[in-house]
């Protein structure tokens, strides 16, 4: 895959930073369709991806920085995860970035193969956390689609092991969206009454 992933993956943490701005502290506990994760855990993990994801970009260690943020304040996640994503454009704001070589917790690929899997990442947990929020507003299908290319291309095989932290592939529902079917492909399932 040959695509420059930065417009997208800022595009995709632009829906996510507009999903993150609408929790309600009430909603904090809730559940979400990413297994163990409440919407706490998720925000969390959505803030310790993109300082992971500009680790990578900055030429360090992906599995060196631990992918949840801790010590945020759960009226602060708007501005943590804003703070975390601009981090990650000064990351990768040089074009040499997208060919080197990058340790991602998968192993050594390119930069643009990493930070294709991120996009793909960002995009599926910002369905879990419209999921978990009731669906507040439409995702843009575009990005689903380059996610679920991305998903497909990593995650071939519909089973997947224990060391795969994605649940086996499920069957999508008839007329599924793309956000319907990435979340099929990654073992998800929408929320009852969502």
């Amino acid at each position: 895959m040959n695509t420059d992933p930065r417009p997208l993956y800022a595009r995709a943490t632009d829906q996510a930073a507009a999903l993150v701005r609408t929790v309600r502290p009430e909603q904090l506990t809730g559940p979400t369709p990413c297994t163990g994760f409440d919407v706490r855990m998720l925000l969390s993990h959505l803030v310790g991806a993109a300082h992971r994801t500009a680790a990578i970009g900055a030429g360090g260690d992906g599995m060196a920085v631990r992918p949840f943020a801790d010590g945020v304040a759960d009226d602060s996640w708007p501005d943590a995860y804003d703070e975390a994503r601009t981090e990650v454009a000064r990351a990768w704001a040089d074009d040499a970035r997208l060919d080197a070589p990058v340790r991602a917790p998968w192993g050594e690929t390119s930069g643009r193969n990493a930070l294709s899997g991120y996009v793909m990442e960002c995009v599926t947990h910002t369905w879990d956390l419209r999921e978990a929020l009731g669906r507040p507003f439409e995702l843009d299908p575009e990005l689903a689609e380059f996610a679920l290319t991305v998903a497909r291309g990593v995650l071939p095989e519909p089973e997947r092991g224990d060391d795969v932290p994605f649940d086996s592939a499920l069957p999508a529902p008839e007329g599924a969206d793309a956000y319907e079917r990435l979340a099929a492909w990654l073992g998800r399932r929408p929320l009852e009454g969502a």
